[in-house]
């Protein structure tokens, strides 16, 4: 009885996290990005695979936003076409179907979805506050947006992911997502931890937390669009992306650390949650026949 209590509970938590994430076409999507015959861009044992279907990727994608909104063109981009403010829920299972899509669709599938995010690309441009034109296509703009993200879902995977990759493994997940973005219009993307690294250094100087940045920052931070009940442990996650993010970030985005908070109360909370995220979104193992 106390197993069968536990497998419900599994199941109900499951099905409200997925239907947060992949949204209303979520159970259509997952069937079409699994079950469809084809090549895919990666197999199964590449990072990637790894890396974008485990929980850790809940506080990846928090300090992605995050770091991503300190270029003050890409945040004004941000701010004046994608809706987060007013579909934050949308821009979230937009976002998470497209990864799914690249990461384990058909090479078909995959390709449909890129055209389709190239050609909204190429509608978004604009005037940032300060009077800077941008365009969501360029692609100096576009490698920012993406060097964030693979630096932010790496990161969160080798802290709270269930097996964190090795140095090749980091690597191989770094050149993974290369493939994605050259395809996207960034025309030469890193394909590892130097690379990667090296490129984040040199958009250094055109960083700062811009009054979007600063009011993206909390909204995704005090104020989400969620219940009260489940404001806890997105407050978790939330605690979690700020601290992976390097100090330098943290400190443009007015976000202070409390020394020892992190370690001794912050991280556990994180791996705790995302242990229980991970258990829930995982689909327990058929019973054996016989």
């Amino acid at each position: 009885m106390v197993e069968a209590a536990g497998s419900g509970l599994r199941e109900r938590l499951g099905r409200i996290l997925f239907a947060r994430v992949a949204g209303p076409s979520g159970p259509e999507n997952r069937a079409r990005i699994h079950d469809t015959p084809g090549p895919r861009w990666f197999g199964p044992d590449r990072p990637v695979r790894r890396v974008h279907g485990d929980a850790s990727m809940f506080i990846g994608g928090l300090r992605a936003l995050l770091l991503q909104s300190l270029h003050p063109l890409a945040m004004a981009a941000v701010a004046g076409h994608s809706g987060f403010r007013s579909d934050p829920w949308g821009r979230l299972q937009r976002t998470s179907t497209f990864l799914a899509v690249t990461t384990s669709g058909t090479a078909d599938h995959a390709r449909e979805a890129v055209d389709r995010v190239r050609a909204v690309h190429e509608g978004v441009r604009g005037f940032s506050s300060s009077g800077e034109p941008y365009h969501a296509a360029d692609p100096h703009l576009l490698c920012w947006v993406h060097v964030a993200e693979v630096d932010s879902f790496l990161r969160a995977h080798q802290r709270y992911g269930a097996r964190p990759l090795d140095g090749a493994g980091c690597d191989g997940y770094i050149h993974d997502m290369a493939t994605v973005a050259h395809a996207l219009g960034v025309p030469d993307p890193p394909h590892d931890r130097a690379k990667l690294a090296a490129r984040i250094a040199a958009y250094r100087p055109e960083l700062r937390a811009a009054r979007e940045a600063l009011d993206a920052a909390r909204f995704i931070l005090s104020r989400p669009p969620l219940p009260w009940p489940a404001r806890p442990p997105y407050a978790v996650l939330a605690a979690n992306a700020v601290s992976t993010l390097p100090p330098w970030a943290r400190k443009q985005l007015r976000l202070p650390r409390v020394p020892g908070v992190e370690e001794i109360c912050v991280r556990p909370a994180g791996k705790a949650l995302t242990g229980t995220i991970r258990w829930a979104m995982t689909r327990p193992p058929a019973p054996a026949e016989g």
